[in-house]
C-alpha cells in the first residue's frame, strides 16, 4: 500500500510551447516529462570493467571475486514500481503530462567487439538522454549494460521527431577493454580512447550547460558534446573538474530557480563553488536523514542520493519525504515541498532527477549567468 501524503496543486495554463520537445533548464515550468521503470531491474557481474568503474569502484578486485550478480529482489522492484506510479500520479495531479519508458528486457546477452553483457535497468531516464531546446541526444554511456537501455525510449523519441523534434546519437561506443585502465592501486578509471558520457553528468541552464568529467563522462565526451551544441545555437559549456570523481552531477548541484542552488557540502566547499555559479544563493544540504537502512549491503548511490529532486517550477520542488531538514529549508526559500518516497533509490541508484526525464518545460535559452 501506497502512503497518502499532500499533493500541491498549481493552475495549468492554457498556454503551451510550440515545440513538442522544448527543455533548457532543470526549474522553469514543467509541461511534459517521461518516467521509469524498475521493472528487470538487475546487476551486472563486477568482472566487467565498465560495471565495476561504474558501480562499485570502491571495492579491490578481490572483493569482487563472488559478487552477487542478477536480478535485484523482487521486492525492491515492486516497491519501486509503487513509488514511480505515485510519483506519476503526482505529476499529473500538478498538470504535467507524463509518459512511461518502457521496460527493455535485460535478461538477454549481446555484445560488442571482445566483450559480452546484458543489460541492467530502465528505472533511470535521465542518464542516457540529453534534452538541449528542441534536441533530444542520445548519449555514450560507458556502460556495457546499458548499450541497449535506450531502445525503451525510442517509441517517444520517434513520435517527437514526427511532431518537429530534432532527434540525434552520438556515435555508439565500441567499449573495448582499453576505454577502462586501471590506475596505481589496481582501481578502474575512465580512459580517452572514444567520447563516453551519461546525460547525467550534464546540468542545463538556459543557454549555459555544465558537464562533470567524472568516472561517467571523460573528457573526449566533452569536446564531442561541445562540438555538437555549438550547432545548436549560441550555448556555453562549462567543464566541472575535482568536484567530484564519483558519476553523476545530481546529486552535487541542484538548480533550484534563477540564482538559487542547492550544493553538496562534502563534495563542494566555498572556495571550490564553480566560478559561474559564484555570487548565487547557495542552500549547503544539510545531512542526509535515512530512517530505514537500505535493503542491500552494496548501493548503486550514497546517502546523498536523498539531495536527488525534481523542480516542477521554481515555486515547486518533489523531494524525499525523509529529508525533513532539507524541506525545512527549502520551504525558507518559499518552496513548496511535495514529499514522496523512493525506497529504493539508493539500492538502484536514483532519485526523483534521475528516475524522470523533462521532455517540455516553459523555459528558454536564457543567459542566467550575465
Amino acid at each position: 500500500m501506497i502512503t497518502e501524503t499532500p499533493t500541491t496543486s498549481r493552475p495549468v495554463t492554457t498556454t503551451t510551447t510550440a515545440a513538442a520537445v522544448n527543455s533548457w533548464d532543470e526549474f522553469s515550468p514543467l509541461r511534459e516529462i517521461i518516467v521509469g521503470d524498475a521493472t528487470g531491474s538487475r546487476m551486472p557481474a563486477q568482472t566487467d570493467p565498465s560495471a565495476w568503474l561504474n558501480c562499485y569502484p570502491e571495492l579491490r578486485r578481490s572483493e569482487l571475486e563472488g559478487f552477487q550478480h542478477g536480478s535485484f529482489p523482487a521486492r525492491v522492484v515492486e516497491e519501486t514500481n509503487e513509488d514511480l506510479a505515485d510519483l506519476v500520479t503526482t505529476l499529473r495531479e500538478l498538470g504535467v503530462v507524463v509518459h512511461h519508458q518502457t521496460a527493455v528486457d535485460t535478461s538477454l546477452e549481446y555484445g560488442g567487439l571482445g566483450w559480452r553483457s546484458q543489460g541492467r535497468t530502465s528505472y533511470c531516464p535521465r542518464d542516457l538522454t540529453l534534452v538541449v531546446g528542441s534536441t533530444i541526444i542520445e548519449v555514450p554511456s560507458p556502460v556495457r549494460a546499458r548499450y541497449f537501455e535506450i531502445f525503451g525510449l525510442r517509441d517517444i523519441f520517434q513520435d517527437y521527431m514526427l511532431r518537429g523534434a530534432q532527434w540525434i546519437s552520438a556515435p555508439r561506443p565500441q567499449l573495448r577493454d582499453e576505454l577502462f585502465p586501471t590506475d596505481e592501486t589496481d582501481s578502474p578509471v575512465l580512459g580517452e580512447a572514444e567520447p563516453a558520457f551519461e546525460a547525467a553528468n550534464v546540468l542545463r541552464l538556459g543557454r549555459d550547460v555544465f558537464y562533470q568529467v567524472s568516472r561517467s563522462g571523460n573528457e573526449i565526451g566533452l569536446r564531442w558534446l561541445e562540438s555538437t551544441l555549438r550547432m545548436l545555437g549560441d550555448i556555453r559549456v562549462h567543464p566541472l573538474r575535482g568536484l567530484y570523481q564519483g558519476t553523476h552531477i545530481d546529486s552535487t548541484i541542484c538548480f533550484l530557480r534563477p540564482g538559487l542552488v542547492l550544493l553538496n557540502p562534502e563534495r563542494v566547499r566555498p572556495e571550490t563553488i564553480p566560478e559561474p555559479l559564484k555570487g548565487w544563493d547557495v542552500i549547503w544540504c544539510p545531512p542526509i536523514e535515512e530512517p530505514v537502512a537500505p535493503l542491500l549491503p552494496h548501493t548503486l548511490s550514497t546517502p546523498w542520493v536523498g539531495m536527488n529532486l525534481l523542480m516542477v517550477d521554481p515555486e515547486t520542488a518533489v523531494v524525499d519525504q525523509n529529508q525533513t531538514a532539507l524541506i525545512r529549508l527549502l520551504e525558507g526559500k518559499g518552496i513548496t515541498v511535495v514529499p514522496r518516497r523512493l525506497r529504493h533509490s539508493r539500492v538502484l541508484g536514483g532519485g526523483f532527477h534521475c528516475v524522470t526525464l523533462d521532455t517540455v518545460r516553459d523555459g528558454g535559452p536564457e543567459s542566467y549567468l550575465d
